[in-house]
């Protein structure tokens, strides 16, 4: 057994143009727990960053069934003590039974980057381990820069070690913090560490600078070490960090080693495309286990042999990562996720049924046409209903318009939307910062009026990705998702258009309507 330490709401989110939301930090937390990591480290919270303990103490509230949450720090600083340090004290805010630290390996950061000496920084590992460790917590201490201080002053990385396991810490990841550490070099160091530290439960914690993350996260595996930390699809700063998406399959399919909830890997290739989305970035087609591509075969010898036997150019089942394999060529492509999501609505309908067949097409053509249905489970239900006719939009749209214009305060928006409802015609002006939310507000005064409930709906999220090929320009598609909620859940939808604002108000729709679904409201006798 080895732990999976997901720190990609952490090390992740330092990842150049990624931001996640509070919302966002939720979604995948719980989404993390489902996968069945071990430890959820949830963020780094400090003075500076009230979000950050917000998100903390959401977090209390949820009842996860195989994650522990982490917060995450550093030593104290130098001219405090643990007692009076503003950075351990709202460590400790964070309520969270499990805590890491980082501390300094690399004699380089200590006299160079602290400004303080050798000796002290020792004092500042095993001062703070121990003052965490005597309010309860159970430490995990990264030692920053490990192999790198290793390789500049062996005796003194290797009593920055001692220095925490004096002060209580439970766990001692080594970290190759700057990923430049050849594997060969790696196992070398791992090695001499285990020779002096037995019986210590050590960790891994690599960074892809020159693209070795994974391959050194597996060869510290392989040396006993017991705990790796990860990032969903690689996120983190610089180049990443070693890719769960590619180190639990490899852990699980190839070494046998369990890592994930016994049905963890089955969700890896939805659960990283769901990530990417959340994380407003494309997803990596060429990804190991989860890229779209990672079992695609185009042509000549490698299809052919396909064809008479899978194993000879696919090293796994993709089934077993929740992936599928195709032939390019043949354009023999289905959706196992979009599948998956049908069984789930339709659980006694024949997966060979005509109406299911016709909507796994219309839902093929739909994202041939930029749409993606990862986080957007919401859309799927309220399209797989209008197909198998037992939903129809309980309105039809006479037309709508939207105006920005720039004021003495800043930008003003107004929305009018002329809707036909139950066979009597609403038009609704609304006014608000931005044309989307005037848009969201005008289409309810129309529908609230007879359907109620969405007055319970909330727009929490919102998201735009240009779907340019490179020589479309600002005349490229857009796919928005937008994100709602009501008193009891969070639902994700989408639409794409050339228009930002069309594709808005598809998704807008899409949300509306499943909630009128999730409600049961009768509307098959609606007139529209």
């Amino acid at each position: 057994m080895v732990e999976i330490y997901d720190t990609t709401l952490r090390d992740g989110a330092q990842a150049e143009g990624i931001s996640f939301s509070f919302e966002d930090k939720l979604l995948i937390a719980r989404r993390l727990d489902d996968l069945g990591v071990a430890f959820i480290e949830a963020g780094w919270p400090n003075p500076t960053s009230p979000k950050d303990l917000e998100v903390f103490e959401r977090l209390r509230q949820e009842s996860f069934e195989h994650a522990q949450v982490v917060a995450f720090g550093s030593t104290h600083k130098v001219n405090r003590t643990p007692e009076n340090d503003e950075g351990l004290a709202t460590l400790l805010k964070a309520g969270t039974k499990h805590v890491t630290i980082f501390g300094k390996s690399w004699n380089l950061h200590v006299t160079k980057v602290l400004g303080t000496t050798l000796t002290n920084n020792l004092r500042l590992i095993e001062f703070s381990v121990r003052f965490l460790k005597d309010q309860g917590r159970r430490v995990c201490y990264d030692a920053e820069h490990f192999f790198d201080g290793y390789r500049a002053d062996k005796d003194y990385a290797l009593e920055t070690l001692r220095a925490a396991l004096d002060g209580g810490a439970s766990v001692i990841v080594l970290c190759d913090t700057r990923g430049c550490t050849r594997t060969s070099i790696l196992q070398n160091i791992i090695r001499d560490v285990r020779r002096q530290f037995g019986g210590v439960q050590f960790g891994i914690h690599t960074h892809n600078d020159i693209g070795l993350a994974v391959s050194n996260t597996i060869a510290a595996v392989e040396l006993g070490m017991e705990q790796v930390q990860c990032t969903v699809n690689g996120y983190g700063e610089r180049c990443g960090n070693a890719d769960l998406c590619t180190v639990a399959p490899v852990l699980e399919l190839g070494m046998d080693i369990r890592c994930l909830a016994p049905d963890g890997l089955e969700q890896l290739t939805d659960f990283s495309r769901f990530v990417s989305e959340v994380a407003n970035i494309a997803p990596d087609r060429w990804q190991p286990f989860v890229g779209e591509s990672a079992f695609a075969h185009k042509g000549g010898v490698h299809a052919d042999a396909m064809v008479k036997c899978s194993e000879s150019y696919q090293h796994c089942d993709p089934a077993l990562v929740g992936n599928q394999g195709r032939l390019v060529t043949s354009e023999q492509s289905g959706r196992a996720t979009l599948l998956a999501k049908l069984q789930h609505l339709f659980p006694g309908m024949d997966k060979a049924s005509e109406p299911v067949r016709k909507l796994l097409e219309q839902l093929k053509l739909l994202e041939s046409q930029g749409y993606s249905f990862e986080t957007a489970d919401a859309s799927v239900e309220v399209l797989a209903c209008k197909m198998l006719g037992m939903y129809r939009d309980p309105f039809h749209l006479i037309g709508f318009r939207t105006v920005d214009q720039k004021t003495a305060d800043g930008i003003e928006a107004e929305a009018v939307v002329r809707l036909v409802v139950n066979g009597e015609t609403y038009h609704t002006v609304a006014a608000a910062i931005g044309p989307v939310d005037a848009l969201d507000m005008a289409l309810r005064q129309g529908l609230e009026q007879v359907y109620p409930c969405l007055k319970l709906v909330h727009l929490v999220d919102y998201k735009v990705r240009v779907l340019a090929n490179g020589q479309e320009g600002t005349a490229a598609k857009v796919r928005v998702l937008i994100e709602s909620e009501d008193e009891h859940h969070t639902w994700g939808t989408v639409g794409v258009s050339e228009n930002i604002i069309e594709a808005s108000w598809l998704a807008l729709v899409d949300s509306l309507s499943y909630k009128l679904l999730k409600e049961g409201v009768d509307i098959s006798e609606a007139h529209v």
